[in-house]
This record gives structure tokens, C-alpha cells and sequence, in this order.
């Protein structure tokens, strides 16, 4: 049987912002294959470049001050180079958005039933009683209560789970192939985010959509992911299943998020932290391994003067050799911990 294409391949793809006077990559050659019908997440501390790598793919970024280089082909199509009328045909119709903060992503001077016929609007032949029908389905099929009233409410008249349904029920009104949601319930409490997570899982199921879940939380990842990808300082630094990543984290960054994370039950006199910070874009270091000045007491001939992306077994990639030679800091020297 012919190997499936992927429905989205990113190829060296470089994103950089203009800081003064020069341009600083934010995004640094990554590459991305995402599969049909897939969850696949990014996950990674606040400014290791996951929401400027997704917001890359649709070209959503301010291109005043933006540079994004590479390949991005959706479906075969290359989307880098395209003119901004030709991108909108796709915004919205075959890629999707689901902003990280809805108060600020949907219009507030504009109803929410009139904001998701828009996007039908520019996509449909649909007549206005047909776009009216439809957006109300939409708003009950995200699973808000009372859809008609809905329908004529602004956004600010709407709770933080509503509005994240509305939010949900715009970026689904197309049925795209591909719906990019950036950390959706990070504002929210934690029974209205299982909510979220529960009806993306059921929509996606159902449309046969693929997803790229960006976010922090690990517990959301190993819940709704098929594949998830490592990102640090612009880089992915480990891709895997999820369960392979889970159960077999290889790269320092990996295993010190995992070990960051407080289990139920277990007797812990404090939580278990990584050193230092994520360094700022302008001084993010560019040369060898970007994770190793937050891991000072691994040698530094364990790490590569130009790490490379490497498959260690079927399907799981990790970025440098360090991972061979890693060990917490409180464990005893030696040749690292056995993995």
C-alpha cells in the first residue's frame, strides 16, 4: 500500500523578529511532517517558540517586523510566497485558528452569531437564512446551552468556557483539515478545561481534522496527543509518540520537564525545578547544544558543537548527543543515567 502523504510538511523553516536593528529567529530550521487525522502537540516553556512556530504555518504573524524562511506545503501547496488573497481562501476554510485568549481574539462590538457567519460568508454560497441556521447548529454542536441566545450575545456577555466555545464553534465553521489551537484552556479553570479538551477530542474524531495542540501542560498532552514534539529555544529538541515520550524521554529538556511535574501520593519536601531561565530572543545562544548553560555540571564535550536531529529508534528523534550523558544534579557522577 502507497504510503500516505502528510497533510502538512514544514522544511527548514526559519521564523525571526526585528529586535532595533537586526533579526532574531524566534523559530530555528525546524521541521514538522503532520499527519491525517492527528493530534500532534508542541509543548515547552513560554518563549521556547512554539506559538511563533504555529502562528508561522498560517502566516498570522505582524510581517512588518517578521521574517519567516523555508517550506510550509499543505496538501502539496507551498504557502510561503503566497499572496495574502490567496492565503485568506485558505485561512479559515482549510486551516483553522484557536487563539490562546478568546476575549481578545473574537470582536467585541460584533455578536457572536455574526462572527461566525463571516467566515461562512467568505467561504459558502450559503444564503443569509442558511448561514444563520448553520452558525446556530454550530453553537449548539460546541455545546452551548441555549444556542439562540448565544447566537445574539457579544462576547463580553459570555463566560471564559463560553467564549472558548464560540471561539471553537468560528474556527469549526468550514470543517478545515487542519485546526491549530494555541494552549485553549489556559485560562480557564480546571473542570471547564476538561470540558474543552473533551469536545476538541469529539469534534476531531468526528471531522477527521487533523490538530497541532500547542502548549505547556504535559497532563493535556499525554490526554489528547498522538505525537508530540519538544521545543527549546526555537528548536525542537525531541519528537515521539506519546507514549514513547512519556515512557522514554531522552533529551535533558524532556526529562526535566517530566520531573518537574508533582505526583499524587508521592512525599515531596519541594518540587523539583529547572535551573535557570529560557534566555531572552536577543540572547539566545546560537552555537551548540541551546539547553546546556541550564545543565552546568554536564561536561561540555558530551554536547555537540552543531547538534543534530537524530531517529535513536523508530520514530523518536532527539537534538544532540547530550542525552547519552545526562543525570539529574543530584544523582552521582558517571557515565549519566542509564535510559
Amino acid at each position: 500500500m502507497q504510503k500516505q502523504e502528510s497533510l502538512l510538511k514544514v522544511r527548514n523553516l526559519e521564523t525571526s523578529f526585528k529586535i532595533e536593528r537586526d533579526y532574531y529567529n524566534a523559530v530555528d530550521r525546524v521541521d514538522l511532517d503532520i499527519k491525517h487525522n492527528e493530534v500532534f502537540a508542541i509543548v515547552g516553556e513560554s518563549g521556547s517558540g512554539k506559538t511563533a512556530l504555529a502562528l508561522s504555518i498560517p502566516q498570522l504573524h505582524n510581517m512588518s517586523y517578521t521574517r519567516i524562511k523555508g517550506e510550509i506545503a499543505f496538501e502539496g501547496k507551498e504557502l510561503l510566497g503566497l499572496r495574502e488573497k490567496e492565503l485568506n481562501t485558505i485561512r479559515g476554510k482549510d486551516i483553522s485558528m484557536i487563539f490562546q485568549d478568546p476575549l481578545t481574539a473574537l470582536n467585541p462590538l460584533l455578536k457572536v452569531g455574526f462572527q461566525i457567519e463571516e467566515t461562512l460568508l467568505y467561504h459558502t454560497k450559503e444564503n443569509q437564512a442558511r448561514r444563520k441556521e448553520h452558525a446556530i447548529q454550530l453553537l449548539a454542536d460546541v455545546g452551548m446551552v441555549n444556542p439562540e441566545l448565544t447566537y445574539n450575545c457579544y462576547p463580553y456577555e459570555l463566560s471564559g468556557g463560553m467564549r472558548q466555545r464560540a471561539m471553537i464553534a468560528v474556527a469549526l465553521a468550514c470543517k478545515p483539515k487542519l485546526i491549530i489551537a494555541d494552549e485553549p484552556t489556559t485560562a480557564l479553570d480546571v473542570t471547564i478545561q476538561a470540558q474543552i479538551l473533551d469536545l476538541l477530542r469529539s469534534l476531531q474524531k468526528e471531522m477527521q481534522a487533523s490538530i497541532i495542540l500547542v502548549t505547556h501542560d504535559l497532563g493535556v498532552v499525554a490526554e489528547m496527543a498522538h505525537r508530540v514534539a519538544v521545543m527549546y529555544g526555537g528548536q525542537i529538541v525531541e519528537m515521539a509518540s506519546v507514549g514513547e515520550l512519556m515512557h522514554n524521554p531522552l533529551h535533558p529538556y524532556t526529562r526535566s520537564l517530566l520531573a518537574s511535574i508533582p505526583h499524587a501520593g508521592e512525599d515531596m519536601e519541594r518540587l523539583n525545578a529547572i535551573k535557570g531561565i529560557v534566555p531572552t530572543l536577543k540572547y539566545m545562544p546560537r552555537n551548540g547544544c541551546r539547553f546546556s548553560h541550564r545543565t552546568p555540571w554536564i561536561p561540555q564535550d558530551a554536547h555537540e558543537e552543531v547538534p543534530q536531529f537524530r531517529e535513536v529508534t523508530p520514530e523518536h528523534f532527539v537534538l544532540c548527543t547530550c542525552y547519552k550523558h545526562f543525570r539529574f544534579e543530584d544523582e552521582k557522577s558517571g557515565e549519566g543515567v542509564a535510559i
